[in-house]
């Protein structure tokens, strides 16, 4: 499969699990384009962020029209996502790439370990 054809592939991917789950992207868009496409994995952790929020946003208005949302919960989580996510991308260029793995693996086993329980 050539690169635009993987990328559209990861794309819808991510897409779905971005939908249906109301997160999880990320899981899937920064392994895929480190393994898949080649990129760095600062530039992978970058590149997601754009990639997720064009999702979320068209997630948010499909879940704004069928279900109803908790605002108030919605306001005080995006304060201090936006103050975490602040100082996440400061700390992602102090990171090696060996570390950024490591956590970002980490992350992903307390997710898992938290679904199956």
């Amino acid at each position: 499969m050539h690169k635009k054809g993987k990328q559209i592939v990861i794309g819808l991917i991510t897409g779905f699990a971005n939908g249906l789950f109301g997160s999880g992207g990320g899981t899937i868009v920064v392994p895929a384009m480190e393994r898949f496409l080649d990129v760095e994995e600062h530039k992978a952790h970058a590149t997601a962020i754009s990639i997720i929020l064009p999702l979320s946003l068209l997630s948010l208005i499909i879940y704004c029209w069928k279900t109803d949302v908790a605002w108030s919960i919605a306001l005080w989580a995006s304060t201090g996502g936006i103050a975490g996510g602040f100082v996440g991308a400061r700390l992602l260029s102090k990171l090696s790439g060996i570390w950024l793995h490591r956590i970002f693996g980490l992350f992903m086993i307390v997710a898992a370990v938290r679904m199956i329980l």
